[in-house]
Parts: C-alpha cells; structure tokens; sequence
C-alpha cells in the first residue's frame, strides 16, 4: 500500500515544486513507482515535466469535483517509473466552488484513495497557501515533507504550518506525521546559510533530513526544459542531493 506525502510550506519560493518534482523522478530511478499529484494552481510541477498546462483536459480539478475517476486523470511522463495527475490554471476556482460541499477537506482523500495500491508513493506539490487546497492535500496525506529554504525569513511561518498541521492532525486526520523538513537553497559560502541550518538543527533536531539541497545552476534551467534534474543532468549536484533525499525516504519507510 502506498504511502502518501504532502510537500508543503505557505511560503513562496522555497522549493517546494522542485522538491515535488525531482523527488519524484529520483524515486523512479531508484525502482519504486510514483504518483506526483499537481495541486498549486500555477501548475508549475506539470509543465516542468513536459506537459503543455493549456492542454490538460483531466487533473487535478476535476478530480477535486469528483467530476471523473482518479485513473482517468494520470498522465504517463518521459521519467521512469513516474506518473502525474496534472494541474491548469482552472484549479483558482476549485476553493470557492467547494466552500458549500460538506466534508469539503476530504474531498482528494475520497478521490485518490483507490490510488493506493497502484503506487508505492504519492507526491502532493501543495499551492504556496494554507487554503482548502492544502488542506485537503494535509487530511489525505500519511505525512508532509516541509522545504525551508536556508535565507534570512527562513523560519518566518513555519509556526502558523505547524499549527495547521496539528489542527489538521485534531480534526481531519489523526495519522498525519512530519516526514522531515527539508532545508533547501543552501550555498556553504554565506554565513546565513550555515546560520540558517543551525538555527534549525537546533529547534527541530532529528525532524530535519541529513539531505540538504543546494543552490545548484542546473537544478534551476532544468524546468524550463520540461525535465526533472535527473532526465536534464544526472551529473550535476542537484541530482546528487535529490537522489541522496530519495535514499533517505525509502531508508526512513
């Protein structure tokens, strides 16, 4: 049975459809089948694997209005082992139009639960807010993985996540767990950065993953490309820090 993460952090910018994306494609590589669910309206996981956005006919808003099956959605990608259930811009309106539905949090749980056993992990890439979109990727999740990226503002919300996170824990899901948090965009040469990953080694202690991904060039160009770190350059350092997260996951579980 599958194991279903959440990465989420309401902060933009931290690298939490990077992570989506090359975790996934690392987990592939490493023989374990994948789902990567696109639930941010930008649908920046979708076209950084290859997938036109304007031609997305069955994501993850329809899914969402139980308007079509969850197998009905999933999309095949160019990265081994590595399936997606594909996001449009259209997913803006979902909030308002789920606000009247009752247990209008569970409505993903409902929808990918017969996923489960087809996969051995499913990725959500949460929208950059604590709206029903995360929510409903929080109550359907077994645990969230939580990008920090190693700047100035780093710990700056993560208090209102975690809060969320326990009343999500309270009130719609008793299971959910922290997988790990993740510091991202660390470059060894700033003092910051060193700070930054003390500060939260410190505080957070063995919730945090050994894994730190670092501010890498490549890990950058390679969305535009429409490919995950792994397909666009296997060599380069992005690659290695993804893969080594991956290793962590699959130890961990």
């Amino acid at each position: 049975m599958g194991k279903i993460i959440a990465i989420a952090n309401q902060k933009g910018g931290v690298g939490k459809t990077t992570t989506s994306v090359n975790l996934a494609a690392s987990l592939g590589v490493l023989e374990k089948k994948i789902l990567l669910i696109d639930a941010d309206p930008q649908a920046n996981a979708t076209s950084g694997l290859g997938i036109d956005v304007e031609e997305v006919e069955n994501g993850t808003y329809q899914l969402l209005e139980h308007s079509i099956k969850a197998d009905q959605a999933i999309q095949k990608t160019s990265s081994p082992n590595l399936d997606i259930i594909p996001a449009h811009i259209d997913l803006v309106a979902i909030e308002i139009e789920l606000v009247d539905q009752e247990q209008r949090e569970s409505m993903l749980k409902k929808a990918i639960e017969p996923l489960r056993d087809m996969y051995d992990f499913i990725l959500i890439d949460c929208a950059p807010s604590l709206g029903l979109l995360t929510l409903n990727a929080l109550t359907a999740s077994d645990s969230v993985i939580i990008p920090i990226q190693c700047e100035y503002f780093a710990l700056e919300g993560l208090g209102k996540l975690l809060n969320t996170i326990k009343s999500v824990q309270k009130i719609h899901n008793n299971k959910l767990d922290i997988e790990g948090l993740l510091l991202t965009m660390y470059d060894s040469r700033l003092r910051l950065s060193n700070q930054v990953v003390e500060e939260v080694k410190k505080h957070f202690d063995e919730m945090v993953f050994e894994t730190i991904i670092q501010r890498n060039v490549r890990l950058s160009e390679a969305p535009s490309y429409g490919e995950s770190i792994i397909n666009y350059d296997a060599s380069s350092k992005g690659a290695s820090n993804y893969l080594s997260l991956a290793h962590e996951i699959i130890k961990k579980n």
